[in-house]
């Protein structure tokens, strides 16, 4: 972010056109917490969980988020979009399948699903820019208002 401030309003350029989409506030940070587990991104872990916990996710829902397939406490859109996550951000293994594809349109328009897959397409950047940066897990606060999320993006701090 200091050094490279261009990149870091590039990122929260899109941030604030995710948080302006059709899309569910609530789903695009369960598919970014998704990502991140998928990812091993501890600083995104700690800012989607508590942003989830902020706007009154459930306990139970986020500690079964690992393991979404086997759950009952999901959505079919929750579940579609959970998919295309998984396929997208390993998208060097999955080559993000035909079946997955069929699945999400299903439940998504072709607007909706193009955010989603830009709402995907970020966080994979930010998992490995914070994981890059060495940004400490821990050190996240949620904002006071959701309108200071959309602007503020992602605040990291180096690890020391």
């Amino acid at each position: 972010m200091q050094v490279a401030p261009g990149t870091y309003r590039a990122m929260a350029g899109l941030e604030r056109y995710l948080h302006e989409s059709s899309l569910e506030q609530p789903l695009i940070h369960l598919i970014k917490l998704r990502a991140s587990q998928i990812n091993g991104c501890a600083y995104c872990l700690d800012m989607h969980w508590k942003d989830l916990k902020s706007i009154g996710e459930s306990d139970q829902r986020l500690y079964e988020l690992n393991a979404w397939e086997e759950s009952p406490f999901y959505t079919d859109r929750e579940r579609a979009a959970l998919a295309w996550t998984e396929s997208v951000t390993k998208v060097s293994e999955t080559r993000v399948p035909d079946s997955v594809y069929e699945e999400v349109r299903k439940q998504f328009s072709e607007k909706e699903l193009a955010d989603l897959t830009v709402a995907i397409a970020t966080i994979n950047a930010w998992n490995r820019l914070a994981i890059a940066s060495r940004t400490v897990p821990g050190t996240y606060e949620v904002p006071k208002s959701r309108r200071e999320s959309v602007n503020s993006g992602m605040e990291v701090t180096p690890r020391g």
